[in-house]
């Protein structure tokens, strides 16, 4: 599953001569939490809701106290930008110019991934340097749940089928504990053995109930502090 299968296309967009007030009323009226500046077809920066929040219009713009000019000669002055954000009346004076974007073949783990290591909510989805899209958290979600409505529950099989496609699952994990053994009767899977951690029961619990015919799940296995002390 690539970004070009769960982005939301046609982007909304706007452009850098768009007025503040019309930003604010798409963001509202949309539901969304930023909107993509293009130019010319080609992406030039992003407006979000965190742009919009320190304005004068509503008494919320920073006040940034000019001090003393000998002061200003050898401190770095943002008042001036300041002012320019919370009065700004166009899109190109707000926008954050360094966006981060993904390419349309990029797969659902670089999504992931980029939105994690970078902290935003949504990504401008690129094609070569046109933007064909945008990609958030959301999508993500319903990308997810569209999955799990598709997956049909693939034919039982015997227990012999079950227990193999499971034990397959199990030997490819760190976690999974070689003084284990598994045992699949009537589509209920025994475990049996030694493990280290309770949260190694968990997992073989959920690796379980990943495999199609599944009905339950008993775990015999014990952890060394189960032992009673012999003194």
């Amino acid at each position: 599953m690539k970004a070009s299968d769960i982005m939301s296309s046609p982007a909304i967009t706007v452009g850098p001569q768009t007025p503040i007030s019309d930003i604010a009323a798409l963001l509202s009226g949309h539901r969304i939490s930023a909107v993509p500046v293009v130019e010319h077809t080609r992406l030039v920066g992003i407006v979000s809701e965190a742009d919009l929040l320190h304005r004068h219009e509503i008494s919320t713009d920073r006040t940034m106290p000019a001090g003393p000019g000998w002061l200003r000669l050898f401190n770095a002055d943002s008042s001036a930008a300041e002012y320019t954000r919370s009065h700004a009346v166009h899109a190109r004076d707000i926008m954050t110019r360094k966006v981060v974007s993904i390419a349309a073949d990029a797969a659902v783990g670089e999504i992931v991934a980029l939105l994690e290591r970078r902290k935003v909510k949504r990504l401008p989805v690129l094609r070569g340097h046109e933007l064909v899209g945008i990609v958030s958290r959301a999508d993500v979600v319903r990308a997810l749940a569209a999955t799990a409505r598709s997956v049909t529950t693939a034919h039982p099989g015997d227990d012999e089928a079950i227990q193999a496609r499971l034990v397959a699952e199990l030997e490819r994990q760190p976690w999974w504990s070689l003084y284990s053994s598994v045992l699949v009767t009537g589509g209920v899977v025994h475990y049996r053995g030694i493990i280290d951690s309770y949260d190694q029961r968990d997992a073989a619990r959920v690796a379980a109930e990943n495999v199609p015919g599944v009905r339950g799940v008993e775990d015999h296995r014990f952890t060394m502090y189960d032992i009673p002390s012999m003194v």
